[in-house]
């Protein structure tokens, strides 16, 4: 079992220890509402280490795959899509983008919401990309699936542009509604590992039997 460095981020905060493909992390606990809590993974915090850690774990489950390329969305997904692409010897990878630019005008959109964003939001994938996946088989990769709307949005651009989504690659699933956002393509979710959402207790916040 291989443990980072104590994160001073935590001190002071109820914290769970998560197994992330023989890594051991620990998320602090965050509160969403009074009676429901997340244990929140920023990997864009989570040091050099843990992105090649797990850049190398996700590759190794989805190489059996053959993807040409990889597609992840804005923001977090974007380092996962660059250690995973990394590590199965590709080049070129795809981002979807959550926010505007002034090269995005005609993209094509899906709006999705998120567990720990407010309101809806916009994936958008720029038409310029739709050469790169169009008639490729592609890998969908992301931090954490939840809700599975991110995920659900970022694959049906995919198809929208003419690619053959083959697996989708996360680091940890959390709870279980995204099987069901997801449908029959839940089956193609490979994951490092699994968070339960909380629920407050006598000793402070323990997990939900139910997302277990």
């Amino acid at each position: 079992m291989i443990t980072p460095a104590n994160d001073p981020r935590l001190e002071g905060r109820q914290a769970v220890t998560v197994d992330v493909a023989g890594l051991s992390v620990e998320l602090p606990v965050v509160p969403i509402k009074d009676d429901f809590a997340i244990s929140l993974m920023m990997v864009i915090d989570m040091g050099v280490r843990f992105g090649e850690h797990v850049g190398r774990a996700l590759a190794e489950r989805l190489a059996p795959l053959s993807p040409d390329v990889v597609v992840g969305a804005a923001t977090l997904g974007i380092p996962v899509a660059i250690e995973v692409t990394r590590a199965l010897g590709l080049d070129r990878y795809v981002v979807v983008q959550k926010s505007p630019k002034i090269h995005l005008g005609d993209a094509l959109v899906r709006t999705i919401t998120s567990i720990t964003s407010k309101g809806e939001q916009r994936l958008l994938l720029d038409r310029a990309a739709v050469p790169l996946l169009s008639g490729r088989r592609v890998v969908v990769v992301d931090d954490v699936v939840a809700t599975g709307s991110s995920l659900k949005g970022t694959i049906e651009l995919v198809r929208a542009a003419g690619g053959e989504v083959v697996g989708v690659g996360v680091i940890l699933t959390e709870a279980h509604d995204w099987e069901s956002t997801l449908g029959a393509d839940a089956a193609l979710v490979r994951s490092l590992g699994h968070i339960p959402q909380f629920r407050p207790g006598a000793n402070g916040w323990e997990p939900i039997p139910e997302t277990l």
